[in-house]
């Protein structure tokens, strides 16, 4: 990800914030602060992997940030971390989505469907760094000190390196059925004739579900199970026939994975399952935002 600078960001992540929020929760709010101006700080936090009490010091420090922001005052960390707590997912939901139509608006409008991947990736469900995880591996010779982790499902759009739809879950889980709830949301925001996959993903209803209701093409590696195993139908013309050139574009998505975990973070540091998941999803909107 090439280096883009706070105030930019904070202007466009502004923007997007009012258009999906209103300006308070309700007329009894204190009026300090507004919805959008604590959205966009969410997402400054995000983007530069702040903890609550950073983002509070360099917002401190950052006299043409705060008049970006429109903060006449900065907020408390404990402000942050209680909007947050009152953040629903379909918020971020539309907020992906503003960003999508807005990358949309700014490119030259083209008849041609966008080709979208689906992959998930995992993210560290602590602060502790990963060199310290790996060390304390190498040297004690013992197993990883979690037994979970937090996965992050998204649908790429390929041609525009964007994230349509998003979904974050406690792994180790099997994600082929949440499939069609991901690229049906991503559907949505653009008309989709490719869907690419990883084996994981491998089944015959994620085909029927992409061919049928979507009228698209999809490509899934059917490589599960024995080779004498008889599969039917389109999993066994991916295992007769499978376009290998065209699903070379499906690395795209990993260039992304890899983009997001260098730059922004590959971490959720938040104790409480609910909050870390809404911590991924703020890393997607984060990463739309900066493509925009």
């Amino acid at each position: 990800m090439a280096e883009v600078g706070l105030l930019p960001f904070a202007r466009i992540a502004v923007q997007v914030a009012k258009a999906v929020l209103p300006r308070y929760r309700s007329r009894f709010s204190k009026h300090q602060f507004t919805q959008p101006q604590l959205l966009a700080i969410l997402c400054l936090l995000r983007y530069e992997d702040w903890t609550f009490r950073e983002a509070e010091v360099r917002l401190g420090e950052h006299c043409e940030l705060r008049q970006r922001l429109g903060l006449v005052r900065v907020p408390d960390f404990t402000t942050l971390y209680r909007f947050l707590q009152r953040l629903d997912d379909q918020t971020i939901d539309r907020a992906v989505g503003e960003t999508v139509r807005r990358l949309r608006g700014m490119r030259k409008k083209s008849r041609r469907r966008a080709r979208v991947a689906v992959d998930a990736t995992g993210l560290a469900q602590g602060a502790v760094s990963t060199f310290f995880v790996r060390r304390m591996h190498h040297h004690m010779k013992k197993p990883l000190p979690w037994r979970h982790w937090l996965k992050w499902v998204v649908v790429v759009d390929l041609d525009r390196q964007m994230v349509l739809s998003q979904q974050a879950r406690r792994g180790p889980l099997n994600d082929c059925a949440n499939l069609p709830v991901v690229v049906r949301a991503a559907s949505q925001e653009t008309r989709i004739g490719l869907v690419l996959a990883d084996a994981e993903f491998d089944s015959e209803q994620s085909h029927t579900f992409v061919r049928h209701e979507l009228g698209a093409r999809s490509m899934i590696p059917a490589k599960r199970g024995k080779r004498s195993w008889r599969v039917h139908g389109v999993r066994a013309e991916m295992r007769r026939a499978f376009p290998r050139r065209i699903y070379r574009k499906r690395a795209l998505i990993e260039s992304l994975f890899s983009s997001v975990k260098r730059k922004p973070s590959a971490r959720a540091p938040v104790r409480t399952w609910e909050m870390q998941m809404r911590q991924a999803l703020l890393l997607g909107l984060a990463y739309n935002i900066y493509r925009v």
